[in-house]
């Protein structure tokens, strides 16, 4: 009996690990293939998926659109690590090919990964050889990137966009969450047999179009005049701004030395100093150039007019440090306000500052703008701190009154300009006209303050007077025949500091400027020129004859009518 129920336990457990068996071969082995497809059709891949980058583009007078910035399908070689068996030999070949390190392709190909990207933007050449190797794991492909048809032209004003598709440097970084359009999740679900069966997402918007205020014809040939520039004058870098005073629109940005974004990785590693924009992102002294904003408000206030005069001293001692005039002439008899001006008499300016006192210059500086960024839209746009200035010694007001030991970007300095072009107003500079976006256009309002700095008198005053400055001073080089030109230069010593060199005191590098418009009464455009450190002894020999022949450049391609026969 006892044997009986022994036999029957062990009956049903066999029957039991039977059952067992029999429904994991039916399972994993008569059924595998259905029941796999359905464990995968139960998971979800989710993908990122980004909409296509917004290009950029300038246009000429006739609002042709001339691409700065699209997109395009560049070749790359990638390879599968697992599928190479030889990596050591399958990276000596691809180093030949690619010009890259063979060690470094070696430890990619120790990656672990089915997927590993080698090298993008490949050359024709390459493509080739690489398809000749036929090498096993490696492969060509296409990925959509960046190309920048007009290669270096407006270079700091673009910037570029890096390998890993992220804006750097100018309008690239600055609207780069605007270029790239917005990135959405797509849930890809799967039956049981492994087929795609339904995909959702949201719909990805792709990225807006940039369409630029800069004019092609404009800046192509500010850029050119700086290059020549440097071959006339040995400038060390340049700047050259065209910009609307009445809007802020700006026509042309131009920088020297510039680059190439199609070769960012290169230029980074010979200098990376290369993708700042100097306009926008340095600062200076601006020397003489700086003496209109003094007169402007101490006309604005009454304390001078353009008739009045006083005696050149030659020197003045203040703050136990003597301030001479360039070359340290002295002027003989009574000066009056505008041959100031003329003749860029440094006491003059002290006296006019004088004049004024100091809590009132302090006062129209900060109307001016210099103590604020101008809100341009660009990225880093740098803010000058004026320690030396703030701390209000009487030295520092006497040098400030000429453009020394005072700083300003040249970006701020144009404004301040503007002001005086357009009847007291400031304004704020911007570079993109119009977003483009799936066919809508939003068009940029210009911002201009409805609250004069000066009154229209005084600001037609100091017109007259810096249509004297072209007219009978150093820079008659800058007048052309049937039209007013209004403008000052500005000859300014580089510190010590400027130059990241811990001494106090000037070097005997300059920043040579001269900042003008036209037609003065009337004007239509605004052109700072900046040369640094030129081989001239002033900026009457070098940044004067640059703005010049841009002046006449524009003059003829907008065919301005003449103000005089």
């Amino acid at each position: 009996m006892k044997s009986l129920k022994i036999n029957l336990i062990l009956f049903f457990v066999i029957l039991f690990w039977a059952a067992i068996i029999s429904r994991l071969v039916f399972l994993q082995i008569i059924h595998r293939d259905f029941y796999k497809a359905q464990a995968l059709g139960q998971q979800k891949t989710l993908t990122l998926v980004e909409g296509k980058r917004g290009e950029i583009f300038i246009q000429d007078k006739e609002e042709n659109l001339i691409p700065l910035a699209i997109n395009k399908n560049w070749p790359l070689v990638f390879c599968s690590p697992n599928e190479i068996k030889d990596k050591k030999e399958t990276a000596r070949h691809l180093s030949n090919v690619l010009n890259l390190d063979e060690n470094l392709i070696f430890e990619k190909l120790k990656s672990d990964s089915f997927y590993v990207k080698l090298k993008d933007k490949l050359t024709e050449e390459e493509v080739s050889k690489i398809k000749e190797l036929n090498l096993t794991g490696v492969y060509a492909d296409e990925i959509l990137g960046r190309y920048y048809p007009q290669e270096s032209l407006a270079s700091q004003v673009i910037g570029f966009l890096n390998e890993n598709r992220e804006g750097q440097y100018g309008l690239e970084y600055y609207y780069n969450e605007i270029l790239k359009g917005e990135k959405e999740f797509q849930e890809r679900s799967k039956n049981p047999w492994g087929y795609l069966v339904s995909l959702t997402s949201k719909n990805i918007q792709e990225g807006s179009d940039l369409i630029l205020t800069i004019d092609y014809n404009i800046q192509f040939e500010a850029e050119r005049l700086l290059e020549k520039a440097k071959n006339d004058f040995e400038i060390e870098s340049g700047q050259i701004l065209v910009i609307d005073p009445n809007s802020g629109k700006i026509f042309a940005m131009a920088n020297f030395p510039n680059f190439d974004p199609n070769k960012y990785r290169k230029c980074a590693k010979e200098d990376f100093g290369i993708f700042k924009n100097k306009i926008t992102q340095t600062i200076f002294e601006p020397g003489s150039v700086f003496k209109p904003i003094t007169m402007a408000a101490a006309l604005n206030e009454e304390k001078i007019s353009p008739q009045t005069t006083y005696t050149d001293p030659g020197i003045i001692e203040t703050g136990g440090w003597p301030i001479y005039n360039y070359a340290q002439r002295t002027y003989p008899g009574k000066i009056s306000m505008t041959e100031v001006l003329e003749k860029s008499i440094n006491t003059g300016a002290v006296f006019a500052e004088r004049q004024l006192g100091h809590e009132n210059f302090l006062k129209y500086i900060e109307k001016f703008g210099i103590f604020e960024r101008t809100g341009i839209d660009l990225e880093g746009e740098a803010l000058p701190q004026n320690k030396e200035f703030k701390q209000g010694r009487e030295t520092n007001f006497a040098t400030a009154s000429y453009g020394q030991g005072i700083e300003m970007s040249p970006i701020q300095l144009a404004r301040a300009f503007c002001a005086i072009a357009n009847g007291g107003k400031l304004i704020k500079p911007y570079l993109v006209e119009k977003i483009v976006q799936n066919g809508e256009i939003i068009e940029t309002k210009p911002q201009v303050d409805s609250q004069r700095i000066i009154a229209q008198k005084t600001d037609l005053q100091l017109i007259t007077m810096l249509v004297s400055v072209v007219e009978n001073a150093f820079t008659k080089r800058a007048r052309i025949p049937g039209y007013y030109i209004a403008g000052k230069t500005g000859t300014a010593q580089v510190s010590f500091a400027a130059l990241e060199i811990e001494k106090r005191g000037y070097s005997d590098k300059t920043w040579q400027t001269f900042t003008g418009f036209a037609p003065a009464f009337d004007s239509k455009f605004l052109i700072l020129v900046k040369l640094d450190n030129p081989k001239t002894k002033t900026s009457e020999y070098s940044a004067v004859p640059i703005f010049h022949d841009l002046a006449k450049y524009i003059i003829d391609y907008w065919q301005i009518p003449p103000d005089y026969e």
